[in-house]
């Protein structure tokens, strides 16, 4: 089956959809898909406001739909809402041909939490966009349900997985500091929450592994942290498997394929129970979740690595394919 995936979000950003898009793509290739990419690479583009390393495509609904018919997919899935997803969106609502949706970020909150504006405006639109495919595929249950109570229609569960022969126990001195290693692994950006783990009053030494727009005001609020930059998979291993607890202070994110990154390198968690980890770590064991982000580092200390990487093995990413290509709606 020839696939066409559209996307806003393509390398070289370095985020969770990008992981999931092209795990998605690789497995799709090894079953003997043909899979095409619509990303921003293809076109002129434009740092987007407060988030320059994210690029918006200078397209036309003309220009996408081009490369859309000289593709002539068997089936369409619009991965984002930016740019390029809303112009393949035009596309086949004038043609009347059916495509796929997916929810990947708690946009809504997200644009709350740097700008103060209700997301009562920004999930109506969504409503609007999404409600157009055939079927609006989200990470988890708990997200499914929440879609489901705002309004959206035609939600379904669409999975997420992790390499575990990347993601895998190692050497635990790799990490200099006092111990526990606390780590962070993420976009440093306000909505993730990470100033929940800075200011945690604990022993031992505090990691941040990533880039973001916040980073150089943590850095100057938060000296005793250990800042590093975005690190290749085999490295981040490294890092997940020298550290003693994974901290997840986020409270807005839709999965979190960090938490599965660390777990599958023997790390338990610590978060807040709120949608992600709920879902993620469930009643695995695997992590502890509490109110008070603090005692969650306490209960996540007593963890043994090997629950961790056990819950870690039950999640692939061939099953997420599958998953996916249960959900597409063939245009013949």
């Amino acid at each position: 089956m020839k696939i066409l995936i559209v996307s806003d979000a393509w390398e070289p950003q370095v985020n969770g959809v990008v992981r999931t898009l092209g795990h998605l793509r690789r497995e799709l290739t090894a079953m003997g898909h043909d899979v095409e990419m619509i990303t921003p690479n293809l076109f002129r583009s434009i740092p987007c406001p407060t988030y320059p390393e994210i690029r918006l495509a200078l397209a036309s609904t003309g220009m996408i739909g081009r490369r859309i018919d000289a593709f002539a997919p068997d089936a369409v899935h619009v991965a984002t809402e930016g740019p390029l997803g809303m112009g393949a969106r035009r596309h086949y609502l004038r043609r009347g041909t059916p495509f796929t949706t997916a929810y990947h970020t708690r946009f809504p909150e997200y644009i709350q939490a740097r700008f103060s504006i209700p997301t009562g405006p920004i999930y109506h639109w969504l409503r609007r966009f999404h409600g157009k495919g055939r079927r609006m595929l989200a990470p988890t249950v708990s997200i499914v349900d929440d879609l489901t109570q705002r309004g959206f229609g035609n939600v379904v569960l669409w999975s997420r997985g992790v390499d575990t022969d990347v993601f895998k126990p190692g050497a635990r001195d790799f990490l200099p500091g006092p111990r526990p290693i606390l780590l962070y692994v993420g976009r440093v950006a306000v909505e993730k929450n990470i100033e929940a783990f800075l200011k945690l009053e604990t022993p031992g030494t505090k990691y941040v592994v990533g880039e973001g727009p916040q980073k150089a005001e943590l850095q100057r609020r938060y000296p005793n942290a250990r800042y590093f930059g975005i690190q290749s998979q085999a490295e981040l291993s490294r890092f997940y498997a020298a550290a003693d607890v994974f901290v997840f202070p986020s409270r807005t994110d839709t999965f979190g394929l960090v938490l599965l990154e660390a777990m599958a390198a023997g790390l338990p968690v610590a978060a807040y129970p709120v949608a992600g980890p709920l879902d993620v770590i469930g009643t695995s064991g695997a992590g502890y979740m509490d109110v008070d982000l603090g005692r969650a580092v306490d209960g996540a200390l007593a963890i043994q690595a090997e629950r961790c990487r056990s819950h870690a093995l039950e999640f692939s990413w061939a099953a997420c394919a599958q998953q996916f290509l249960g959900h597409l709606n063939p245009l013949h």
